[in-house]
């Protein structure tokens, strides 16, 4: 933390800006000057392959940007009869039916997995037109509002244990399920009925007025109705939990957002609708980071889920409060001096090969790893006292980003989707797997975190550059980072950044059965990183702590779910057992295969959660145990042929967090190194130890 005041404090000092900024709630937009937006910077261009967004979303929405990553992705792009997960339960919506599952979890050695039955099915009874789909009325950080004709509203709020519907019309509704239903049990006052079926489930339904409920083998079907339906599983027979339920059935969100009162720090707040106390669910992570004053925690009220037990916590508003993270331009402990000259010989080898005329890639990712190992080379020889070097970096830097920032790079370019509102690629614009797909919103963190890297480390050595390509800059920003909602932004709101979950999902617009995914947590990192960075290159402090807040929650959230320990009782005992780290981590499911590469590749595996080596490596592996398991479990699948020396190379770097001397050895005996890693790099980090 002394660190990051202290850089913080530098470059305030330079660029005559008050640090008390910092201070504030950080504001909806992040602008090249204090008032005005950025100018449109990338030519706009009609995609060929990107889904029509009308098709689900409700008229009033599709003049803004719209969601590509989020929880609710699934509702929204091909048929949109594909479920969601909406904690705790799966969600699905077709044929103007919405059905619900309280998902059970299936695990082995290779993955986890939930699965979804149709546990209850909500319609209008009789309706005459059965096909229709739904539409998107609404959305948020931490909701969704889904209308099925004729007349339902469904409040899809994540973390409530209550499945809520408005019925908007006077209409008869039929509650089906594909088991059998053994009882239907109603209060006096038939507002409340308890319905038992014969898979062990019962579910409680609460009804804003009393509503006559008749049954037929599978079947529940009612009079006409108009008003608010809640329902509810009892995940056990304890009255305790079931009085819970009806203590709190009153009172229902309609929708929930996320803002950011102060640095580290994220606060949630629902609107309600109804009389009494909001009732919601808290994941694990959220209960690691709650600021307990702001809630109360009800013993014993839980729910199982992938993510963990979510436990019940009263409060329509939470504050989560990060660790803070130190985001600096070099290494966090410094490098020893006597390891000057090692790392200088190599710097001096690395930045020999710079050339920028001899470039063989054209894709936005491995172009931009490119881009981002040569401003490694500039922050380690500022680092090492070898600054010789570093005019040929700047200039490398200059030839390989300008062409992507001014569109003159003949291979490819950024491109501006209007449909969607966001950047693509032109490869992108009429190839769904061009550039891994970021044409159809893929990975979009991922790609632009190198680029950001280069241009902070380009715009802190040489500022005029800076300030020439800031609008460039902060609009490829702000395509990942954008905190703004509505028609006046350009961008749609955290494009990747899930602030339920914590973390990024790197899916765009595809259709999965197990929902969004993301494969490599350190990628995500390095985006927010990076973005911290060019806030302090370009004297931001607002920038500085967004990019600090979302960097420290990636980092929460990667060791919370990605990295498995020998000891963790999260997952299955199979799949801890074989795993030390989550392959693709998707909605619903866990899984130890990669995009690229089979489970049994382990230093792949661990690779993919290191890249980029940086000076934040070292605090998502601040747990030098875990670090020690992990490489362990990775060290025998290095045994086999063909093993790329780039992927040896993430193994060795962990390793010296524990055994520097060994690591240096093995270090020293590759041959190789990852397309954005170099030996200077490497020397760099374990002389850093």
């Amino acid at each position: 933390m002394l660190i990051f005041w202290s850089s913080l404090l530098l470059f305030t000092l330079r660029c005559n800006s008050p640090v008390l900024c910092l201070d504030p709630p950080l504001p909806t937009t992040t602008t090249t000057n204090r008032g005005e937006p950025d100018p449109f910077t990338f030519p706009e261009k009609q995609s060929t392959v990107l889904p029509d967004p009308s098709a689900f979303f409700s008229p009033t929405l599709t003049s803004s940007p719209l969601p590509t990553n989020s929880f609710f992705q699934n509702f929204v792009i091909e048929n949109g009869d594909q479920h969601e997960y909406i904690h705790p339960y799966i969600i699905k919506s077709a044929n103007s039916t919405l059905s619900l599952s309280y998902p059970s979890i299936f695990s082995n050695a290779s993955f986890t997995q939930q699965i979804f039955t149709p546990d209850i099915n909500i319609s209008v009874s009789n309706n005459p037109n059965p096909n229709q789909t739904h539409a998107v009325s609404s959305f948020n950080d931490l909701s969704v509002t889904l209308d099925l004709q004729p007349g339902l509203r469904f409040f899809l709020v994540r973390g409530s244990p209550y499945l809520t519907c408005q019925v908007l019309q006077t209409v008869p509704i039929s509650i089906s399920t594909i088991h059998k239903i053994r009882t239907v049990v109603p209060n006096t006052s038939k507002t409340k009925y308890k319905i038992n079926l014969d898979n062990g489930q019962t579910w409680l339904l609460y009804s804003s007025s009393p509503i006559s409920l008749t049954r037929e083998k599978s079947t529940i079907s009612s009079e006409n109705f108009r008003g608010v339906i809640r329902i509810a599983l009892l995940t056990n027979a304890d009255s305790k939990l079931e009085s819970v339920l009806d203590r709190f059935s009153s009172c229902y969100p309609v929708s929930g957002h996320a803002e950011f009162p102060e640095p580290f720090t994220v606060q949630y707040k629902w609107k309600t609708r109804g009389l009494g106390d909001l009732l919601m669910l808290a994941n694990p992570l959220h209960l690691r980071l709650l600021d307990d004053s702001s809630i109360k925690v009800v013993d014993g009220f839980k729910y199982k889920s992938i993510d963990g037990e979510l436990v019940g916590v009263v409060g329509s508003s939470w504050v989560l409060k990060s660790d803070p993270v130190s985001v600096t331009w070099y290494s966090i402990k410094g490098v020893e001096k006597e390891s000057y000259p090692q790392i200088v010989d190599a710097l001096v080898e690395d930045v020999k090969g710079l050339d920028s005329s001899n470039l063989s890639t054209n894709s936005s990712y491995f172009y931009g790893k490119l881009v981002a190992r040569a401003a490694r080379l500039a922050l380690i020889a500022e680092e090492v006292d070898h600054v010789d070097v570093i005019p040929k970096v700047k200039r490398y830097l200059k030839d390989t980003i300008e062409p992507w920032l001014d569109g003159t790079f003949d291979g490819n370019s950024f491109l501006y989707d209007k449909s969607w509102g966001g950047l693509i690629t032109k490869q992108g614009s009429n190839d769904t797997t061009a550039d891994f797909g970021f044409g159809i919103y893929n990975d979009h963190h991922f790609h632009i975190g190198f680029y950001l890297y280069g241009i902070a480390v380009l715009a802190k050595i040489d500022p005029v550059w800076g300030r020439k390509y800031r609008p460039q800059a902060y609009a490829l920003m702000e395509d990942i980072m954008t905190l703004d909602k509505g028609q006046d932004s350009m961008y749609t709101r955290l494009r990747c950044f899930d602030l339920w979950k914590l973390h990024s999902w790197a899916a765009g617009l595809t259709e999965f059965e197990n929902g969004r995914n993301q494969e490599s947590t350190s990628e995500a990192v390095n985006a927010y990183y990076s973005a911290a960075l060019m806030g302090l290159a370009y004297g931001d402090t607002h920038l500085v702590a967004l990019g600090s807040l979302l960097t420290s929650m990636e980092i929460h959230a990667a060791q919370a779910w990605w990295h498995v320990k020998e000891d963790d009782t999260l997952y299955g005992a199979d799949f801890t057992r074989e795993n030390r780290v989550v392959g693709i981590l998707w909605a619903i499911k866990r899984d130890s295969v990669l995009w690229f590469a089979p489970a049994e590749f382990k230093e792949i595996r661990l690779g993919i959660q290191v890249l980029p080596l940086l000076p934040i490596t070292e605090i998502l592996f601040s747990d030098l145990e875990y670090a020690k398991q992990l490489v362990d479990w990775a060290l025998p699948s290095m045994k086999r042929e063909g093993v790329a020396e780039g992927w040896k190379g993430f193994v060795y770097a962990l390793e010296g967090l524990y055994e520097k001397e060994k690591a240096l050895k093995n270090i020293r005996s590759l041959t190789g190194h990852d397309d954005g890693n170099s030996l200077s790099n490497m020397l760099w980090w374990i002389f850093s130890r």
